[in-house]
């Protein structure tokens, strides 16, 4: 079974300004090169802006930007972006191919709290895609507080999660990014930014790799501006599931 190799960008975000984020991830993506999946923050192009509801760059370019990265790097480019669309402004997951197929999740659970629920439209279709052999759940930030919407109905092998999770709450981050993979018997990705944004919350990062166990097999380190890698093993998840086959006893549900 094929291994993947990912890498997540821990960031700082230019305020409301994509072409000089694009410019910032143009350079750290240069000597990228042999990874499977590469993540970015959460509105990568502009910070988590409530103004980026009207204030955004179009999705094509987002999209061509994405393309051309993922050709560069022979990899899936993972990011969201603040994006003008025919129901209204959203907050979406684009997860982009190197032969341009894009696959889109629009986030289910807005952060009532900064008001974005006011400002975007909530999406309501759960996505999981294959890559490479793996079955892939992407979401959002504030989605990881909802355990329902993210568990596992032995359909997904690895959960991507991207984030612009302030520092207050760090160990709400760090403690329910082990939960969901413990729960799920899942690999975890959870790719956060650093720095202050332009209300003037600050972000540790605390991106992370984590194991179907609960093990953290990578982690970047707080306030810095880094890049972390890791390799996942499909036959040890596999394995795992095999002789600890907890997911076989889960409540079934269904979600309107």
């Amino acid at each position: 079974m094929p291994n993947l190799k990912v890498t997540l960008l821990q960031q700082p975000l230019v305020w409301m300004d994509g072409p000089a984020n694009l410019r910032h991830f143009d350079r750290q993506l240069e000597e990228i090169q042999g990874r499977d999946v590469i993540v970015l923050p959460e509105m990568f192009t502009t910070g988590f802006a409530m103004e980026a509801a009207v204030r955004s760059l179009p999705e094509d370019d987002v999209i061509s930007w994405m393309h051309e990265k993922a050709q560069q790097t022979n990899a899936l480019v993972a990011g969201s972006a603040a994006l003008q669309t025919e129901r209204g402004p959203v907050n979406r997951f684009l997860l982009v191919e190197p032969e341009g197929t894009v696959h889109r999740y629009d986030k289910r659970h807005l952060f009532r709290m900064a008001d974005e629920h006011h400002h975007y439209q909530a999406g309501n279709e759960r996505v999981v895609f294959e890559w490479r052999g793996w079955r892939i759940l992407p979401l959002v930030c504030y989605d990881l507080r909802f355990p329902v919407w993210s568990r596992n109905r032995n359909d997904y092998d690895l959960v991507l999660y991207v984030a612009n999770w302030p520092a207050p709450r760090s160990l709400h981050w760090q403690a329910l990014l082990t939960a969901r993979a413990i729960e799920n018997q899942a690999y975890v990705l959870g790719c956060n930014r650093v720095g202050t944004d332009g209300n003037g919350h600050h972000y540790r990062g605390d991106s992370r790799v984590i194991s179907p166990q609960g093990e953290i097999i990578a982690t970047a380190e707080p306030h810095q501006a880094t890049l972390i890698h890791a390799e996942l093993s499909l036959t040890a998840l596999t394995d795992y599931r095999e002789k600890f086959p907890a997911w076989q006893d889960a409540d079934t549900f269904t979600l309107s």
